[in-house]
């Protein structure tokens, strides 16, 4: 029986984290990359960096 448990609960937690990722992947509010994670690569430059590559050392 609480085995049974533990198993619902990983499966509630995983149908849970899915059901977030699909929201916010849906109903996002910043335009992001093309890989879906939301960060904004234009906003994150910058102004001594406007070129967007990286420093060579």
């Amino acid at each position: 029986m609480v085995q049974q448990l533990i198993i619902g609960l990983i499966f509630l937690a995983a149908l849970a984290y899915l059901g977030w990722r699909a929201w916010n992947s849906l109903f996002r509010k910043e335009a992001g990359c093309s890989k879906g994670c939301g960060c904004s690569a234009d906003s994150k430059l910058t102004s001594a960096n406007k070129s967007g590559r990286l420093p060579v050392n």
